[in-house]
């Protein structure tokens, strides 16, 4: 029997005995901190004290005090200056601002070797959980008496605004927010330390951070070294402070320790981190609304969307530059949003909840207290979805036109500002204006950092195209006040966009800060095509709001109702959806068969990114040191023995979502042997459904972490502050 033969019985023996035994993971876990207690992660496999990960004495140090949310990501502190890991993909929109045709650090890399040569990290911060408090009870007290479904919900939304207002006055030191855990049911106030000086440290050369590009994303095998350090600093009195040479790197509580040895198939493992969000407590006609219509819809707007900002990145370095992380965020939901949709399709998802739902009406009719209280619940949730999908092209529309053209989005910050400055007094307009301004700037700066004309107007052309095969009961009234008029010709509309960028001053920056905002008196006589064009698309949401807000308000009572019977019908708690607080998730190192006849192993290997390669795919080249390396079998203390290689990939059954990328993978000791970044193409369903057949997310090995730092890029410094060389 060869070696391979014999892995694979034993894997297969591993996995028996383990679905054999009196332990079951669950099929679902992100855990949020309030959870772990009902958790016993011992029979697991966990190696250390329950209460080393989370302790809810203030005055313990626990592994989630080495936890940051950065940007969108979850990082985690791995030395005691600071010294942060996390994704590639999630300091990319830092490397970018960094880059420029002269110094591109986003193709090249970048590793600084003292702490003086790091880099800012423009637009990232750092956000550490401090504690967090349940109120559901404040905030559903606040609406005992109210009956209006959107008064329901500006209430909840000002008691959410009050109760955070009420912690940051008690402690100048955090942030505090409030975030519903279920849907119109559990409400938790978190507080959250804030650091807002973040530098860039080390970040791997793209063909190392990126291999694979968009033919890999969301695929396994992977062999991607999507990881990067980064370092917080503060003041020296150690409070926040933004970006200044005088600034001192942060000390956190805890940081993890790095184990070098890493992972066998089989072990326990475990992560932390932020996941974004999930929707497994709604309904069939919500998975329904998202497979005909959301799914469907930005995938379709994507792609052209890309189409146009890569031929435009072609023109010259910088435009290609410019438009890279909005190229690369688009194409992540693109590819993620085609694997639900086949998910969905596969799973036949939508028949399976429909069934779950007709099972729940069935149990809330045959017990008489329960029909009394919930009797219309199901029917009332039915006919608020067909009232959502009356109009849904039109809203889906509303939601993208802004997050699609730059330069609109730079017109509607304008006249929101012009509107609040018009809405203060006389008398406190100099204040105001001079209070709130430069927050206009710095976030116009994002959208003009990532701004290119032609993308723009032709992504304008289409969504005006779009606009106007809309349904007769949808349509967007700007398109025939100021567009169409009554007729119906695509050359109107190109007309109209061409116009339009080419006679207003707001895609010159300089124009924009300089003279519209440098007074509130320039600011409010300043007019400008693009802002009355603006204008009348705001108008028109702002009067479907009170419809929107009533409809947000009868949700919010369904859904805290339909969990709340369900949970009765399913005799078990649930655990929340994600929304980007703290969770914790747990299981196993695993393969998994996609499809009939065929195994996905749980680790890959250098000699499988060389085979890559070999083909003609340029998403596939790497440096050359990586092959020259490998050939000398120089693969130092990093080599997984049974494989006489690097182990760059692997794969494991936790939960995970979008958010988690660059959370921690921890070993049974609670020790760092991984990075998280990714799913299997099979997995991008787990938003709506997990399953230990299927749902595989991916980490890299923190073994090929070592060895590209160490033999690569020659970054040893690092090896040593992490505790991993002497």
């Amino acid at each position: 029997m060869n070696d391979k033969k014999k892995r694979f019985l034993i894997t297969s023996l591993l996995v028996l005995l383990i679905s054999g035994s009196a332990y079951t993971p669950p099929d679902e876990g992100m855990f949020p901190l309030s959870e772990l207690k009902k958790v016993d992660l011992h029979q697991a496999g966990l190696k250390i004290d329950q209460k080393e990960i989370y302790n809810p004495d203030s005055n313990s140090v626990s592994l989630v005090d080495a936890l940051v949310r950065v940007g969108g990501c979850t990082g985690s502190f791995v030395s005691n200056e600071g010294l942060i890991i996390t994704n590639h993909h999630c300091a990319f929109s830092a490397v970018q601002l960094a880059s420029t045709p002269e110094n591109d650090y986003l193709d090249k890399g970048f590793v600084a070797h003292t702490r003086e040569s790091e880099i800012e990290a423009k637009g990232l911060t750092c956000r550490i959980t401090d504690s967090y408090e349940d109120v559901s009870k404040d905030i559903l007290s606040s609406v005992l008496n109210v009956t209006d479904p959107a008064s329901r919900i500006r209430v909840i939304n000002a008691e959410m605004k009050k109760l955070a207002i009420d912690a940051e006055a008690q402690d100048s030191t955090i942030e505090a927010e409030v975030s519903e855990m279920f849907i119109g049911k559990t409400y938790v106030l978190f507080r959250y330390k804030t650091i807002k000086d973040v530098r860039l440290v080390y970040v791997p050369s793209r063909n190392v951070g990126e291999f694979g590009g968009e033919t890999d994303n969301w695929v396994w095998p992977r062999h991607t070294g999507d990881f990067s350090f980064m370092r917080a600093y503060v003041a020296p009195d150690g409070s926040s402070a933004k970006y200044s040479k005088n600034n001192v790197p942060y000390q956190p509580r805890k940081f993890l320790k790095v184990n070098a040895n890493g992972v066998e198939e089989n072990d326990f493992v475990f992560i932390l981190g932020y996941p974004g969000k999930t929707f497994r407590h709604r309904p069939a006609q919500f998975i329904q609304y998202q497979q005909d219509f959301l799914l469907p819809y930005v995938s379709n707007l994507y792609t052209f969307q890309n189409e146009v900002m890569t031929e435009a990145g072609k023109k010259d370095k910088a435009t290609d530059l410019k438009l890279s992380t909005r190229i690369k965020r688009n194409a992540n939901v693109l590819k993620n949003y085609t694997g639900k949709l086949k998910g969905l399709k596969g799973l036949d998802l939508v028949a399976s909840k429909v069934k779950e739902d007709q099972d729940l009406a069935q149990y809330i009719n045959e017990n008489v207290d329960l029909k009394a209280k919930y009797g219309s619940l199901m029917g009332d949730i039915d006919d608020l979805y067909k009232l959502i999908n009356s109009d849904v092209y039109r809203d889906m529309w509303f939601d993208q036109i802004y997050k699609s053209t730059n330069l609109l989005d730079i017109a509607r910050q304008i006249n929101v500002f012009k509107a609040q400055v018009a809405a203060e007094p006389l008398s406190n307009r100099n204040k105001f204006f001079a209070l709130n301004s430069l927050l206009l700037q710095k976030n116009m700066n994002d959208k003009y950092e990532s701004y290119d004309s032609d993308a723009d107007k032709n992504i304008l052309t289409r969504m005006l195209t779009d606009a106007s095969k809309l349904p007769t009961n949808q349509k967007v009234k700007v398109l025939n006040t100021q567009i169409l008029k009554g007729f119906s010709t695509q050359d109107q509309i190109e007309k109209f966009v061409s116009s339009k960028f080419l006679y207003t001053r707001l895609k010159d920056q300089d124009f924009v800060i300089k003279t519209i905002l440098r007074t509130p008196a320039s600011l409010m006589s300043y007019n400008d095509p693009l802002l009355i064009f603006e204008r009348d698309i705001s108008d028109q949401i702002n009067s479907l709001k009170p419809e929107k807000d009533r409809r947000d308000g009868v949700l919010n009572k369904l859904m805290g109702d339909y969990v709340a019977v369900k949970e009765q019908f399913k005799k078990q708690d649930f655990i929340p959806d994600a929304n980007s607080t703290l969770r914790l998730t747990y299981g196993y190192v695993r393969g998994f068969s996609p499809a009939d006849a065929s195994y996905m192993q749980p680790f890959t290997t250098i000699k499988g990114m060389l085979d890559k390669g070999s083909s003609d795919n340029p998403e596939f080249t790497y440096p050359t040191a990586i092959k020259q390396l490998w050939l000398a079998k120089d693969f130092g203390a990093f080599i997984k023995k049974d494989l006489n290689d690097v182990p760059v990939s692997f794969l494991y059954n936790l939960d995970t979502t979008g958010g988690n990328s660059g959370s921690p993978v921890m070993n049974n000791q609670g020790e760092l042997i991984g990075v998280n970044f990714d799913r299997a193409y099979e997995a991008t369903i787990n938003d709506y459904a997990w399953n230990e057949n299927y749902s595989r997310s991916i980490g890299v090995d923190i073994r090929y972490v070592l060895w590209i730092a160490s033999k690569v890029d020659h970054a040893d410094f690092l090896l040593k502050e992490m505790g991993v060389l002497n």
